[in-house]
């Protein structure tokens, strides 16, 4: 599998595949943007949970088919949660995604990430400077995220050309796609495939909804639109999924 790469068709594939058997994501996600990552969630096809609960967070991963952790906001509860929800999802086997967000903000923030990677992740996910501070994550995909997302794993790069720039005037549109990449892992045991894809129609997505849109006010409400209505053509015709050498 680790010499194939990932196409639009496979794609539009893995998302009918994410629609038909629904599987259950859970989030430890920033405060700020659970709703908006839940609703994305749920439009591609997924069942989202949210609890930060130290009494029920064994319960909800142990029921999920995969693990969304996102650092955005943090504080000593939050911190045991995670790592306990860790501790679940890699003794049952469950792909994990983390984000390091504003690690390049906090020294103990970027200790705690480099903490939860030698806990071996799936997927590490973060913009330039997140990443920069991240470096190496042996046995992870890496995905460097920006107008050009860039994922990597041990012998493939590729990179998603597909998105639009109000993605960044909406806060919480990386946060949301983190949920997606989790929901295609679920079913898509290749995680770079997943994660290319998930990106992609994140992507193609946020094309789509930015001919609705009149500014980022009215792309928020057609992004999700977009996302419940994007068809396997529409991946196949627009996805913009490259292969890069090295």
């Amino acid at each position: 599998m680790t010499g194939n790469f990932p196409t639009a068709a496979k794609a539009a594939e893995i998302l009918e595949r994410v629609r038909q058997t629904r599987p259950r994501v859970h989030c430890l996600m920033n405060t700020v943007v659970q709703k908006f990552t839940a609703d994305g969630i749920t439009v591609v096809g997924g069942i989202p949970s949210m609890t930060t609960s130290l009494e029920e967070i064994e319960s909800f991963v142990t029921k999920a088919d995969a693990l969304t952790v996102n650092l955005g906001t943090l504080d000593a509860e939050r911190r045991k949660v995670i790592r306990l929800a860790i501790e679940i999802a890699n003794a049952s086997g469950k792909p994990w995604i983390v984000d390091p967000v504003h690690v390049d903000y906090s020294p103990s923030r970027l200790d705690f990430a480099r903490e939860l990677i030698a806990h071996s992740p799936t997927i590490v996910r973060g913009n330039r400077a997140e990443m920069s501070l991240i470096g190496d994550v042996s046995g992870a995909v890496r995905i460097e995220t920006g107008p050009v997302d860039h994922l990597r794993d041990t012998t493939r790069n590729v990179r998603i050309v597909n998105g639009h720039p109000w993605m960044a005037k909406v806060t919480g549109t990386g946060c949301l796609s983190g949920g997606v990449i989790a929901a295609f892992m679920a079913v898509e045991k290749d995680a770079l495939t997943a994660a290319a894809s998930a990106l992609a129609v994140t992507g193609v997505s946020a094309e789509l909804a930015a001919k609705q849109a009149k500014g980022p006010g009215t792309f928020e409400p057609a992004f999700l639109d977009a996302l419940s209505e994007i068809s396997g053509e529409d991946i196949i015709n627009h996805a913009r999924i490259e292969h890069e050498q090295g």
